[in-house]
């Protein structure tokens, strides 16, 4: 007896879309093939729809412990399950920050029995705490060490170069980097124009992004250590880390691969605010011809929630950052149908990828053994994103009132149907990743 078959769906695996049957059993995928003679507690029928491994969002800002009015780690793991996400890496940047063992300890304990998705979390890198950096192989639910090269929410920020060769250094995990550069940051803060969220992308400018990106890639190499240079921004980044792969890999987030300024600007305002910021149509096109060439690596959000009462402050006193966990999978099915990139490249984007840069253990493909997390999505369902449907306490998305085509149907967590039909089913059932 299975504790659950998922009949009739189009699966995703070894690469191609295979009629298939999925028979689970202990929380793991126990049978692939035709199982009509199969009995199980449960059936979900896939007629019609598209099943693809648990789809992972590589950075969520959940804002616990700190800022529970904005987030917190039960609702927004609400937010990726309605989206379809399985599992999410969660950042350190909160108050207090995760950067010992003891508050990364709390964060787990915080994780427990509340979310409904799977989770792990970054260990937050500072100037002082490398001897804590060098010790984290077998840290029970660490994806790896964030770095903040360049200040943006929170007060984790690394800015000098002898501290982040010190990390880098020390480090006993992958390094995942805020790339901008603090000094750049503060010479040009002469150019902000109260007001005008339009000077954004001035201040925080393409030379400010770049230059860190070149000192992290060359710092990182110089320890041959592996860094993950996240939301990348500008068409000289995608050029220059083109050329430095193995060790290095990067991310695009979906909001720099949908909006560009000046028009996100125009139409959003503060809300179109985030840390790299939006820029214009020629760095748009360059971010996805690094996609469409397999240069970039990941697709994680950045959610970033902010209440629309601080959002909505003049600039620069606005916050920087978006929700954008529940709106990953819509947003991306819907250039894969508008042909901007392929579903295989989606897939090795949000599935295979992480797996294999992070390494986690038995996710982000459909195997005998492995974990049965499920994105099971619709790719001819149109839906509209509705500010009143987010899942997130911030309440607004910047897609509100977008229509994508291709949505996530069901979301299933370690064999447990969490999401299905945009509702959500039962208690959390989320645990913390494993790692290689």
């Amino acid at each position: 007896m299975l504790d659950l078959i998922i009949k009739n769906g189009l699966c995703y695996i070894d690469g191609k879309l295979q009629k298939q049957d999925i028979g689970i059993n202990n929380n793991k995928i126990s049978e692939i093939g035709s199982l009509d003679s199969k009995n199980s507690k449960e059936m979900f029928d896939a007629t019609n729809l598209t099943v693809l491994p648990g789809c992972i969002d590589t950075q969520t800002h959940f804002r616990e412990p700190g800022s529970i009015d904005t987030e917190d780690l039960h609702s927004g793991s609400r937010a990726a399950i309605a989206g379809g996400i399985t599992s999410v890496f969660e950042m350190p940047n909160t108050n207090p920050p995760t950067s010992n063992k003891v508050e990364f300890q709390k964060k787990l304990d915080l994780a427990k029995n509340r979310m409904y998705c799977n989770y792990a979390f970054y260990f937050g890198a500072t100037a002082d705490n490398t001897n804590e950096l060098s010790d984290l192989k077998n840290l029970e639910g660490c994806c790896g060490i964030k770095l903040f090269a360049g200040s943006s929410t929170g007060n984790l920020l690394v800015a000098d170069e002898t501290d982040i060769e010190k990390v880098f250094q020390s480090s006993s995990k992958i390094v995942a980097v805020h790339s901008e550069d603090e000094a750049i940051l503060n010479v040009n803060k002469k150019l902000i124009k109260k007001g005008d969220v339009h000077t954004h992308p001035v201040w925080r400018s393409v030379e400010c992004a770049m230059s860190s990106t070149r000192r992290i890639v060359r710092i990182a190499e110089k320890y041959k250590k592996k860094a993950h240079i996240l939301h990348v921004t500008t068409k000289e980044e995608i050029d220059f880390l083109s050329q430095h792969k193995g060790n290095i890999t990067f991310e695009i987030t979906p909001q720099h691969l949908t909006l560009y300024s000046p028009d996100c600007y125009d139409k959003l305002g503060t809300y179109a605010q985030m840390n790299p910021p939006l820029r214009d149509k020629t760095h748009y096109d360059r971010l996805w011809y690094g996609v469409k060439n397999n240069f970039n690596d990941t697709i994680g959000s950045d959610h970033a929630p902010h209440l629309k009462v601080n959002k909505e402050k003049e600039y620069p006193n606005s916050p920087s950052g978006m929700p954008g966990v529940q709106t990953l999978m819509p947003v991306m099915l819907n250039h894969v149908n508008d042909e901007k990139l392929s579903l295989n490249q989606l897939i090795n984007l949000v599935c295979e990828n992480p797996v294999k840069i992070f390494g986690i253990k038995n996710k982000g493909f459909i195997k005998e053994g492995y974990d049965a997390d499920f994105t099971i999505v619709d790719m001819n369902k149109t839906i509209e994103i509705k500010n009143t449907n987010i899942e997130s306490k911030c309440g607004w998305s910047p897609f509100d009132g977008y229509r994508f085509k291709g949505s996530p149907i069901a979301t299933i967590i370690n064999g447990k149907i969490k999401m299905k039909d945009g509702k959500i089913i039962g208690e959390p059932y989320g645990i913390p990743m494993k790692f290689k």
